[in-house]
């Protein structure tokens, strides 16, 4: 049973046994984190090392203290993949900025080739504002060349929520030009990525194999690791069917331990591109990028964006983690209207 309320001009969705729950955070200056706590329970850390290539959010975990996020590269855990070294926990950067890669940067790529791509750092957190239904995290942080050279500045603010069986993010993040015009040139990673537990990955049984920009190629092998995950969209796609195509919102679930789990990621109507497209892959990547346009559409749409010297763009997600229930297109739907609002 669920009630509806109407609040000024927003509208929310209530399960009767799922009240919002207290959020508070523990700040570590000097290892560079800040944890995320609801109800008193670990929920994620914002992570910002000097050795990290971006900041991130790490690990995310359900309700009921399941981790839905890859362990690797920080803290392997067996029967668990390691390829892709820079996809960890959730972060946000993109493949392409003036010609420099941020989305593949790790400690993995050699040092003389280090100069192709770039870093997200100077990270400074600005406001951690604890909370009875709900608590902000911003920060701010430059997309640096290699030189140090700042491309862009970021300010973001994650707003942090959970019930008994749910945790919400609502993450906004802009993006301003500093004294070079900045173009993201249309490339298939992007923007929004986690990376998930083996057990959301979806099955497959054929060896793949995936080149970034600059030629570093990455095998991934066939499954053989419990992974028993789905995708479904807005639209309808499900499974490998999900990447390449576009959608307002995209669901990944499965099962972990005999608890059901899921993410959902919630596109916001005011981003550029939306709605966004899915880099949704098998082995365990869930990405939105709405920029990425050309590879996806088969060459019949583009989207270059640039920016200017004082120029600014933003964008919004909400991210769901749901332990216990499954979460249903009527649910998600409600959850986007609320979101757009």
């Amino acid at each position: 049973m669920k009630r509806y309320l109407i609040i000024g001009c927003c509208f929310f969705s209530m399960q009767l046994d799922a009240q919002t729950k207290k959020v508070r955070f523990n700040e570590d200056t000097k290892q560079q984190k800040v944890d995320v706590l609801i109800d008193g329970k670990p929920f994620t850390s914002f992570l910002y090392p000097d050795n990290l290539e971006k900041p991130i959010l790490y690990p995310l975990q359900t309700a009921s203290g399941l981790t839905v996020t890859r362990g690797f590269p920080l803290n392997k855990r067996g029967n668990e993949r390691t390829d892709h070294p820079h996809h960890v926990g959730l972060w946000f950067n993109y493949e392409s900025v003036n010609g420099l890669d941020f989305w593949n940067n790790s400690y993995n790529i050699p040092t003389e080739k280090k100069s192709k791509y770039g870093w997200i750092r100077n990270v400074k957190v600005t406001e951690a504002k604890a909370g009875n239904n709900k608590g902000s995290l911003s920060y701010t942080s430059n997309w640096e060349r290699q030189d140090q050279a700042v491309l862009l500045k970021e300010k973001t603010t994650f707003v942090f929520s959970g019930t008994d069986y749910t945790r919400t993010i609502d993450r906004t993040t802009t993006l301003t030009a500093q004294k070079d015009t900045v173009y993201f040139k249309d490339v298939k990673d992007g923007m929004l990525g986690i990376r998930v537990t083996k057990e959301l990955e979806l099955p497959s049984d054929k060896e793949e194999s995936y080149t970034d920009n600059n030629g570093i190629v990455t095998k991934i092998s066939p499954t053989n690791n419990g992974a028993n995950g789905d995708y479904l969209t807005s639209a309808g796609k499900k499974g490998n069917d999900v990447w390449g195509t576009r959608a307002a919102w995209c669901l990944l679930s499965g099962v972990k331990e005999k608890v059901p789990v899921s993410i959902a990621v919630i596109d916001h109507r005011k981003n550029p591109g939306y709605p966004t497209y899915w880099h949704a892959r098998d082995y365990g990547l869930f990405a939105a990028n709405p920029l990425g346009q050309a590879i996806f559409s088969n060459g019949k749409e583009h989207m270059n964006l640039t920016l200017k010297p004082g120029q600014s763009v933003t964008f919004r997600y909400r991210v769901i983690i749901t332990s216990g229930k499954n979460q249903t297109t009527e649910m998600l739907g409600k959850e986007a209207l609320d979101f757009n609002k």
